[in-house]
């Protein structure tokens, strides 16, 4: 999972305001039922101490219409003085909930996040297409037209003679040409944008052609969905689920690509760490390619949650002992304690590193977390060995 929608926060003051709210509206009388879940969320965080200031802010926000149809849901966390991220997620929490503390609670938002991807749907058909970018939130993806330009696009019925047989000619060239004109703007879109997947549907000639046209690192991400098209007529309802059950089976294999590197790297006793302390060793030194961390301690009041880490004011700045951060150039003075789970995040941010959510019993995780790494030296944690002063069963126990 890619954390960038996070980084704003990097830096910024406390108190923060976590809002984690179901936003569906299910009929004409949505609008009251998201207000009416926002209205008892306003009351805890008043009651905490909030700014009324802010939590006007936040409502205006929050019941503004999302124009998401469907269940989904959205996070919203503010600072002490404004909102810094405000993202729909397809799935609705089960429990509408909003945090006030020091820090923002990020695991339950990567959580509800967790099933966002980056993708674009491209919808062919003979004359060009039409492309919808979306970042993974469902929210006011853009959508733009490719339109190629030629314009002999029908065939003709076979027989005929030889002018017949050259009008099917140029009618079968000017899909090809249409189809590398989509090819040649969605070659250069990719190499921009990086959508993890490209999803494509509409006309199966077309589909093909464009296939072909597409250079190969556009062609290693393309999906075919069935069912789609830029004409009318469509079995809506139908296609979306298609779409929704493509990024489905996407992050699926975007998850077990992780944990087959991890798994990997671990038996090889190299690139790749677990435990707390060991993780906190390399998060130290910005050698985390990919944090890992299991999905039932991405829960309020989960072990994880519930545990501290020492931090300096740069996110590479953690430790397990407030005296350890003087080695990392920051003065003690400046350390304060912070729940394990948004200190991780929160180095994690700082070295561009991403984050897996790991299904209990999928990997060995001391402590329930864990890491694969960009690169060791000699004085990385092995995982050939325990290397704290542990036995070996520790390698089976989590928190």
């Amino acid at each position: 999972m890619d954390l960038h929608w996070l980084k704003p926060l990097l830096g910024r003051p406390g108190p923060f305001i976590t809002v984690l709210l179901d936003a569906t509206r299910a009929d004409a009388s949505g609008d009251a039922e998201v207000a009416g879940r926002w209205k008892s969320l306003r009351r805890e965080l008043s009651a905490a101490g909030a700014s009324d200031t802010l939590l006007d802010v936040i409502e205006e926000r929050v019941t503004r219409p999302t124009g998401v149809a469907g269940p989904h849901g959205r996070v919203v966390i503010a600072d002490s003085t404004e909102i810094v991220v405000d993202r729909t997620v397809k799935e609705p929490p089960a429990q509408s909930s909003a945090v006030y503390d020091a820090v923002p609670a990020l695991a339950p938002a990567v959580r509800a996040a967790d099933q966002a991807t980056r993708f674009v749907l491209v919808e062919i058909d003979r004359q060009g297409a039409d492309l919808t970018w979306s970042d993974g939130t469902s929210a006011r993806p853009e959508r733009e037209v490719v339109d190629g330009d030629h314009d002999v696009l029908h065939k003709i019925r076979e027989g005929g003679g030889w002018s017949h047989r050259r009008m099917q000619t140029r009618a079968e060239d000017s899909w090809e040409r249409n189809a590398e004109t989509v090819a040649a703007d969605l070659d250069r879109q990719v190499a921009e944008r990086h959508p993890e997947i490209v999803l494509v549907t509409g006309d199966v000639r077309a589909v093909a052609l464009l296939r072909d046209a597409v250079g190969q690192p556009v062609r290693d991400l393309l999906v075919e969905v069935v069912g789609g098209s830029r004409a009318d007529g469509v079995n809506q309802s139908a296609f979306e689920q298609r779409v929704k059950d493509a990024l489905l089976a996407h992050r699926a294999r975007r998850r077990e690509k992780v944990l087959d590197r991890f798994r990997t790297a671990q038996g090889r006793g190299e690139a790749a760490v677990t435990s707390i302390g060991d993780l906190v060793t390399v998060l130290q030194r910005g050698q985390v390619a990919e944090l890992l961390i299991r999905d039932d301690l991405a829960l309020p009041g989960s072990a994880l949650t519930a545990r501290t880490l020492s931090v300096g004011p740069e996110p590479l700045q953690l430790a397990t002992a407030a005296a350890d951060l003087t080695a990392l150039g920051a003065d003690p003075a400046t350390a304060r304690e912070m729940p394990a789970d948004v200190a991780l995040l929160r180095a994690a941010l700082g070295q561009d590193a991403g984050l897996t959510l790991v299904p209990d019993g999928s990997a060995d995780l001391v402590d329930g977390v864990g890491a694969v790494l960009r690169w060791v030296d000699e004085s990385t944690p092995s995982e050939a060995v325990p290397s704290q002063s542990a036995d070996q069963a520790r390698l089976r126990d989590v928190v």
